[in-house]
């Protein structure tokens, strides 16, 4: 067993001489069994100095393209500025990083400013976070909050997240998370993706994300997958989540794209049993939003208990928008979300090699 007990703060230089050429990881604990960070310490980024040099005129890896056909604009936040003269790499680092390790406890610090991604576990087994806070600008760039990558048995609970990014990203190779009782916002929300970039396969699978309580977040819960992928999404459970001022709480986009155009492809990640239930709150732009692949639909998607009201401001309204999305409305559902179709695609894509993520 390994422990690392933070009461101080750590923090991260902002000349770009330490730095070098850039690394993909300030602080990293690596193939260890056992290990446990905890205390009442920081761990400041200072990343200030690296998001200034990030460019708004397009969409950022970590954000959808599906705002665009919604506002018609593409979010442009003005870049956070800095005092300091030079520049830093163009590589920039995430704060704190598991590799290869087990029994991976996290409890009770601070992380804030990450020049990138704040905690990220990457080939991890039995992971554990909680009462721990992270912190970072809504408009600082690429700033998820915990970053999950091949990780499995994971559990996050009683923590806060605030970052410019995704408050929670599982991506590929990862199973059994179960994450509750959070505080999500700002950011771009909780999400699954993107996955299946560059035609490669994704496997991600019984993943739980309930009692979350979202603030102003670009969007809700949120599936996203590239055209061209393969592998599959299968048994997710979204339950009791609260959400003000999100611009679209319930989120499936298998067009998911980082630039402005994208090359149609046929193939895609499977996607089935997939539950949204006791989802409520107030929205700015669209109650739902349900983009599934022409060739590979969504089966199996559950909406139960769904009560959301327009937060009437100034902003544009749209109503829920569905294709290819096969499953069922349970009541109540409000606002009515019609375009969900009834019974299951009669393609047995789920037979398919490519769509099968069995061993």
């Amino acid at each position: 067993m390994f422990f690392s007990q933070l009461d101080g703060t750590i923090i991260a230089p902002t000349s770009s001489k330490p730095w070098g050429s850039g690394l993909l990881q300030w602080l990293e604990f690596t193939k260890l069994k056992g290990i446990t960070v905890q205390g009442s310490g920081t761990i400041d980024g200072r990343g200030s100095v690296w998001w200034k040099e990030s460019p708004y005129a397009a969409p950022t890896d970590e954000e959808s393209r599906l705002l665009v056909p919604l506002n018609n604009t593409v979010k442009e936040n003005p870049p956070i500025s800095s005092s300091l003269g030079w520049k830093m790499p163009t590589t920039k680092p995430t704060a704190l990083r598991f590799y290869g390790s087990s029994n991976v406890i996290v409890k009770g610090i601070t992380i804030q400013n990450s020049p990138l991604c704040h905690l990220k576990f990457d080939n991890c087994i039995g992971v554990s976070v909680f009462n721990m806070s992270i912190s970072s600008p809504g408009d600082s760039p690429n700033t998820d909050g915990i970053h999950l990558q091949n990780s499995q048995n994971v559990l996050i609970h009683n923590t806060n997240l605030a970052c410019g990014d995704d408050c929670v990203s599982i991506q590929t190779g990862c199973s059994n998370v179960y994450i509750h009782d959070v505080n999500c916002g700002p950011g771009h929300g909780i999400s699954i993706g993107g996955l299946g970039k560059d035609k490669t396969k994704a496997c991600v699978s019984n993943i739980t994300v309930r009692n979350i309580n979202m603030r102003n977040t670009m969007t809700g819960v949120r599936i996203k997958t590239w055209q061209g992928g393969s592998g599959s999404v299968q048994g997710v459970l979204f339950s009791n989540i609260q959400v003000s001022e999100v611009e679209i709480p319930i989120v499936i986009d298998q067009y998911y794209c980082n630039s402005r155009k994208c090359k149609n492809q046929t193939s895609a990640v499977a996607l089935s049993d997939i539950t949204y239930e006791k989802i409520s709150g107030t929205y700015t732009v669209q109650p739902a939003y349900l983009a599934c692949s022409d060739s590979i639909p969504c089966v199996d998607v559950i909406l139960s208990d769904i009560d959301l009201g327009r937060l009437q401001e100034k902003y544009h309204m749209d109503d829920a928008f569905c294709w290819k999305t096969f499953g069922e409305l349970k009541a109540p559902v409000e606002p009515l979300i019609g375009c969900i179709q009834d019974g299951e695609q009669s393609q047995n894509w789920n037979k398919k090699d490519q769509y099968s993520c069995q061993a």
